[in-house]
């Protein structure tokens, strides 16, 4: 009796963890592109060998320093001279003004 009432408890468990699926939204983004962007950890020479000379740069800023490239439809941001963070400007949703 004791060993059917465990497998009952864990066949429950088992459906219910199935059932209860959570869909996470980061807010201001879109899941509408799928654009390829430098990943986080690579070297500017890593990015300039797989995305060529970006259309702008901007001076670092700070302490660490961080440096903005502009490749038009998304931006890579570096501290020193490793990827910290690339945002896709296709996905980004800003608010109304």
């Amino acid at each position: 009796m004791k060993i059917g009432l465990i497998i009952l408890t864990l066949a429950g468990q088992f459906f219910l963890s199935s059932v209860n699926a959570t869909v996470v939204t980061i807010p201001g983004h879109s899941e509408r592109s799928h654009q390829i962007l430098p990943k986080r950890g690579i070297s500017v020479e890593a990015v300039l060998k797989k995305f060529g000379e970006p259309e702008q740069r901007f001076e670092p800023i700070g302490e660490p320093p961080i440096m903005e490239w502009s490749y038009g439809s998304f931006r890579v941001y570096f501290e020193y001279h490793t990827v910290l963070h690339s945002i896709d400007l296709n996905t980004l949703i800003l608010p109304n003004q």
